[in-house]
């Protein structure tokens, strides 16, 4: 039987690294990428508007997590710089162009101004299950063709239009460590989570954090149980990996 999960799980890796990085051939008619100007600890984060993308002290593994909707956690190899050095990235598309659009052109941004090489796997990595836990769901369905929004912040998250695969990732980020989705939900949901932020300072898999005294507010395991009905389990998950080849620092503007 390991035989024969090996050489699926082989086959997938073989079948992964042909992808190519890049989906298409869409780009910026305009790109600036400067370093951040930024003070240590600010704010960091990529808003997309009609036509343009705003990144503000962001490092290129999080342009790759937003580029290919993957969490930071499932981004291996490369210099360290790629998650130390931070830039400010202002890029304007020739149209209105909607996300679809926008992230397929930050994908070749990335290509062409950091020449960043990468292929995909799937690896069995220890982290987290998101699954049912007794009792009834706390979220809510969205109504139909309702924009998918998220407002996240440290120790809160609140989300409309949500997919449970979108939940998880962003609790990846949160606990900086890798999630997936086993909730087995399909659909978009409302809800709101809060938990105690600095509970996720001591995590790791296999670790419940500890939660600051001076917090009334939950651990995040406690918080997605009671506020969502879901649980949060300590297991090695089998997740499709990013793993980069090569990237330079990135291009004179």
């Amino acid at each position: 039987m390991n035989t024969v999960f090996n050489i699926v799980v082989l086959a997938s890796v073989l079948l992964l690294q042909a992808l190519p990085p890049v989906s298409g051939s869409l780009s910026f008619e305009a790109a600036s990428i400067k370093p951040t100007q930024s003070a240590p600890g600010s704010a960091s984060g990529i808003q997309t508007d009609t036509g343009h993308i705003t990144g503000r002290n962001v490092t290129l593994k999080r342009c790759i997590r937003g580029a290919y909707d993957i969490p930071e956690t499932l981004i291996f190899n490369g210099p360290s710089w790629v998650g130390e050095d931070r830039y400010d990235i202002d890029a304007t598309a020739a149209s209105p162009a909607r996300t679809p659009e926008l992230t397929n052109m930050l994908q070749s941004l990335l290509a062409d101004r950091f020449q960043l090489v990468f292929h995909r796997e799937r690896r069995e990595v220890p982290g987290y299950a998101l699954v049912l836990a007794k009792g009834r769901i706390k979220v809510e369905l969205s109504a139909k063709n309702v924009r998918a929004k998220n407002n996240a912040s440290r120790g809160s998250l609140e989300s409309e239009a949500s997919t449970m695969t979108n939940l998880a990732q962003k609790l990846s980020d949160a606990l900086r460590t890798p999630v997936a989705d086993f909730t087995g939900l399909d659909g978009t949901y409302n809800f709101k989570l809060t938990w105690n932020a600095d509970d996720t300072q001591t995590l790791s898999a296999g670790g419940a954090g500890r939660v600051s005294a001076e917090s009334s507010a939950p651990s995040t395991f406690t918080a997605v149980q009671e506020q969502l009905g879901l649980k949060l389990e300590s297991r090695k998950i089998l997740v499709e990996v990013i793993v980069i080849d090569s990237a330079n620092k990135p291009s004179e503007n």
